[in-house]
């Protein structure tokens, strides 16, 4: 008697790290219910769209990519399409309204219902919408399928307290929800024992964490905690907010010596008028002044950070501004944003929307700013030594250049020359010093080779993925651990 092969998955993700921190969930529960990710030559049973609502035009993307796989769907019979994420949360069942293709539609706090309404509409043949207005189940306690074998993200908290004019997550993700500290730690020493060395703590404002629960340093607490964990190499955080950024956090960051040199945190915009009117409760000099204190404690850090520009009522001179704080603040790096009107947002309806044209052309102005002062610090690496943990995916250019890239302790792309012989080349996941010949605005390249190569349980682990995979095995999800207690901690 044959048995039919599993039914296939395919996920595609828009957005932020944190929908990407839920990709892997979806994933993880799809495979625990029996379902097999699809390889590039098979058509996908399941296509679920993890949408963001953030980013300009998302909708029209959305109805655009379900239009593309109307007619796959209709060839493919049993074919089902789910959306999920920011977008489903927040347009609900008006997404069905305009593609009634779509199966099932579910939103950012019941992600984990995925596979029960996938088969909920299969029998029923029938859309199901599921959204629901709190969260149900802390999404790092789901089963997972983690694309890396040695690097991970762990959510902390979900949602946020903060009231910016331009954002729409607090609507979506609901005020902040903490994790237990010990459920957290419980989960870091289980990726460990797997075979992870780097993870990043995830939040909406993640050094926030703790109000929940009443403990102003709980952050700085989970950090040093994280310091600990034997075999934990290397802990990022992202993205903290400037307003609750404090001398402890600093503190913790510069003596845990597996607390990695680097900071990325948003600035939004240089001008305290614009500053005021986005509603975020910092000012320039505030701001500076948390750099300076990292660079004194940790004077090797990398800056990186968050700039919209043309917010409502934006000026020359608040554009100006920016301008002064990005040279000051001597970032690393810039992920810069042209601002557009994001429906249900109060900046939406406010006077003195900049015009398209202005926008650009400052956009334009500010990308030269950014990338020229980039360049400048990257150029401070030339002739160091720096500690590469090499990754699988970070350089589209390696196969032509006999490169393997990877990211410096301060985070920076590195793309460095390696041997051929395998005894001596490195593996995703492994470490090894390299000298930085060569900087460029977005990375460094190190073609003088390797030394003191070092093999980790990261790189290991990679191989055995790779092993398993050669012979035809499909890794299983990591199923979490348990249901989660939200809000004080017991101890």
């Amino acid at each position: 008697m044959s048995t039919a092969p599993p039914r296939t998955y395919q996920i595609r993700t828009y957005g932020c790290q944190m929908n990407v921190h839920d990709s892997e969930r979806l994933s993880g529960l799809l495979e625990d219910a029996g379902y097999r990710r699809a390889g590039d030559e098979h058509q996908a049973d399941v296509v679920v769209f993890n949408t963001c609502a953030v980013r300009e035009n998302a909708d029209n993307r959305l109805y655009g990519s379900l239009g593309h796989l109307l007619p796959t769907k209709k060839a493919h019979p049993g074919m089902q399409i789910a959306v999920g994420g920011c977008l489903a949360q927040k347009d609900q069942h008006s997404i069905v309204e305009k593609a009634p293709w779509v199966d099932v539609v579910f939103g950012t706090h019941n992600i984990g219902s995925l596979p029960v309404l996938l088969e909920r509409a299969r029998i029923a043949d029938e859309a199901q919408v599921e959204i629901k207005e709190s969260l149900e189940t802390f999404p790092s306690t789901l089963p997972t399928r983690r694309d890396s074998p040695y690097a991970a993200w762990v959510s902390i908290s979900v949602g946020c307290n903060n009231t910016c004019t331009f954002c729409i997550v607090p609507a979506l993700r609901g005020k902040e929800t903490d994790r237990r500290p010990g459920e957290i730690l419980a989960e870091v020493r289980a990726l460990v024992a797997e075979g992870v060395q780097e993870i990043t703590l995830l939040g909406q404002n993640v050094n926030a964490y703790g109000v929940e629960f009443g403990d102003r340093a709980a952050f700085a607490k989970l950090l040093r905690a994280c310091g600990e964990i034997e075999g934990l190499d290397r802990v990022r955080f992202t993205s903290p907010h400037p307003k609750d950024f404090t001398d402890d956090v600093i503190a913790a960051m510069a003596e845990t010596s597996n607390v990695m040199p680097q900071l990325h945190m948003p600035l939004q915009s240089g001008s305290d008028a614009v500053l005021r009117r986005m509603r975020r409760s910092y000012r320039s000099e505030r701001y500076l002044g948390i750099i300076d204190k990292v660079r004194a404690a940790m004077p090797e850090a990398a800056i990186t950070t968050d700039i919209i520009v043309g917010f409502p009522g934006e000026t020359e001179q608040d554009f100006q501004a920016t301008v002064d704080v990005v040279k000051a603040a001597r970032f690393a790096g810039s992920f810069t944003f042209q601002y557009s009107i994001r429906p249900g947002t109060p900046a939406a309806t406010m006077p003195d929307q900049v015009s398209k044209p202005v926008v650009q052309e400052r956009y334009e102005r500010l990308i030269e700013v950014v990338e020229d002062v980039a360049w400048t610090e990257n150029k401070t690496q030339l002739g160091r030594t720096v500690e590469v943990m090499f990754a699988e995916g970070e350089g589209r250019k390696d196969a032509a250049t006999a490169r393997l890239s990877g990211r410096a302790r301060d985070n920076r792309l590195v793309h460095v020359a390696v041997p051929e012989d395998p005894e001596l080349r490195p593996r995703p996941g492994d470490v090894a010093d390299a000298v930085i010949t060569y900087a460029a605005p977005h990375h460094l390249t190190a073609d003088d080779g390797i030394t003191g190569l070092r093999r980790t349980r990261g790189g290991d682990a990679w191989a055995a993925r790779q092993a398993r995979a050669a012979d035809g095995v499909t890794d299983r999800p990591v199923v979490g651990l348990g249901m989660p207690g939200i809000g004080a901690p017991s101890s």
